[in-house]
């Protein structure tokens, strides 16, 4: 055996690589991470789509409301923020305040019933309006009579109430918008799933305040598909290192790390006998 050779140095450099039970799901994590990934951009392409055809609802002339026979089609993906309008009676004594946060501090949005010339009727949200007017008596400069057109954005019900605050019907404490709940609660018949947010124009001078329709969708599915790419660009770069250095290893398994090998040839010199003449 010469003291170069290493019986065990293919031994260490297969010990020192990965075992099969951490490969398999080393490599699974990737190809995870990679769908993670891809499925964000999906995800933020249909998110865009979405934004785009609100914004042309909510930016379109107003169009008339559904008739009651399709009430029942209406859902948020076809209809909600479309800009309608319809005309009828405000039910003022069956209004509802459902607990609220804006810009001008916390409140109420003022929920009040409108019977339509076909018998429907469709909850309005009026506006919002401050603590201080929460009673009706301070504001019925605001209470229009009479018919009266209503503009505005259609708005999906919001049933079950808000985080961690339920409705509570029977106490009349609202956190959402729920229209069959408060419908129920108002004895309203024959009213449309969904609830119209009006616009400034209803009562352009007093309370309460419209047209506060807040349109914000959160698209942060860029950021998320980059995490899921640099992770699985990490994880699969460890497993180039784990492997490549093993194979580095293998194919000099006489070599021991961090000896230098000789670069020029060991010499030596003799003395012999010295002969002469006397």
């Amino acid at each position: 055996m010469t003291p170069d050779s290493d019986p065990t140095g293919s031994g260490r450099s297969s010990a020192r690589r990965p075992s099969l039970w951490l490969t398999i799901p080393a490599v699974a994590a990737v190809a995870g991470l990679i769908a993670l990934g891809v499925w964000q951009i999906e995800r933020r392409a249909w998110k865009l789509a979405l934004i785009e055809r609100v914004e042309q609802r909510a930016h379109a002339a107003p169009a008339s409301l559904p008739p009651i026979a399709s009430w029942p089609e209406v859902t948020a993906a076809r209809e909600e923020y479309r800009r309608v309008t319809l005309t009828g009676r405000f039910q003022h004594d069956r209004e509802t305040l459902v607990q609220a946060v804006t810009d001008f501090g916390g409140g109420f949005w003022v929920i009040t019933p409108l019977r339509a010339a076909d018998g429907g009727n469709v909850l309005i949200n009026r506006g919002f309006v401050l603590p201080a007017q929460r009673d009706r008596a301070t504001r019925r400069d605001g209470e229009p009579s009479g018919e009266i057109t209503v503009n505005g954005l259609l708005r999906v019900t919001e049933p079950g109430g808000g985080f961690l605050r339920h409705n509570d019907p029977v106490a009349d404490r609202w956190y959402s918008r729920d229209v069959v709940a408060i419908a129920q609660r108002r004895n309203v018949e024959n009213v449309a799933p969904f609830f119209i947010d009006a616009d400034a124009s209803l009562n352009a001078e007093g309370q309460p305040i419209g047209g506060l329709t807040v349109i914000r969708f959160p698209n942060n599915h860029l950021v998320y598909a980059l995490t899921w790419f640099c992770l699985a660009f990490m994880l699969a770069g460890w497993l180039g290192v784990a492997f490549g250095g093993g194979f580095l290893r293998r194919a000099d398994p006489g070599r021991r790390p961090g000896r230098a090998a000789s670069t020029a040839p060991a010499t030596g010199s003799h003395a012999g006998p010295i002969s002469g003449h006397r």
